[in-house]
């Protein structure tokens, strides 16, 4: 199986990008499912219900999300929705939506897809790592075919949650902060790994927020008004490849820039 995860798409940038751009990564890695972090797709801030739609048609199967999915006023109904999307396992039992999903292939596997939330430099709720593991093992009743996204701050949690995993997922793929990390591996008992997917948005930015914007928050110490950036729009997120027993064979990196009209 082959999965091509797309990283927290930002803003209209990372819209655009995901527009023109899915077909050309498609065709050129043939993936059997396509999994992006929407969290941020509503102006850098939440998912409605049309822009979900909008990602489904263009190309993706499974939207994971993260913190910033409760930012606009129509999150539950879009947690709860028949679409294919996940919000972190770990909120309080009772929180709208699901944590986790089976998405069956053209070629009839199914893939679980799981959605977890860290707490170090973030809100604390409640932890990530036995309520997934639980989850995890009901899922194996179902499928050896198993994906994480961790969405979390702290680059030490998500590489600790890698280990507390390995062997019982396919891959973990980390999500949150936007810059994409080098350390793409395979843990040594099979899960794929990498800390952070990126973003698929702009990168002239700080982010994906308009640069002059990040700076102005951080040396006025006010809450200031966000918005996205413009300039050098990017694809970016992984690769992964699972053999037949759910094992990872390899992750790799992708980073696509899309071309501006002159």
């Amino acid at each position: 199986m082959r999965i091509l995860f797309i990283g927290d798409i930002f803003g209209k940038p990372g819209k655009d990008a995901v527009h023109d751009l899915l077909a050309v990564v498609v065709e050129d890695h043939y993936p059997d499912i396509v999994i992006a972090n929407g969290e941020n797709i509503a102006g850098g801030f939440g998912l409605t219900i049309n822009l979900a739609k909008k990602l489904f048609r263009y190309g993706i199967d499974v939207i994971t999300t993260g913190n910033h999915i409760w930012d606009r006023s129509e999150a539950d109904e879009v947690v709860t929705s028949d679409m294919n999307i996940v919000r972190p396992i770990n909120f309080p039992p009772g929180t709208p939506g699901r944590g986790s999903l089976i998405f069956e292939t053209d070629a009839g596997d199914k893939l679980a897809v799981l959605n977890a939330q860290g707490r170090v430099f973030m809100r604390c709720i409640d932890d990530p790592f036995r309520i997934s593991m639980a989850e995890i093992v009901r899922l194996k009743e179902i499928t050896p075919f198993i994906f994480v996204d961790f969405h979390a701050e702290a680059t030490s949690e998500k590489k600790a949650f890698g280990f507390y995993v390995d062997g019982h997922v396919s891959a973990v793929v980390g999500t949150h902060t936007h810059v994409q990390t080098s350390d793409n591996q395979v843990l040594p008992k099979g899960t794929a790994f990498i800390t952070d997917a990126g973003m698929t948005g702009a990168h002239d930015s700080v982010i994906g927020v308009k640069p002059e914007l990040g700076m102005e928050f951080l040396l006025s110490g006010r809450n200031v008004r966000f918005s996205p950036a413009e300039g050098n729009i990017r694809l970016q997120g992984v690769v992964i490849d699972i053999d037949k027993y759910g094992k990872a064979e390899s992750i790799e990196r992708i980073d696509i820039p899309l071309e501006e009209e002159e």
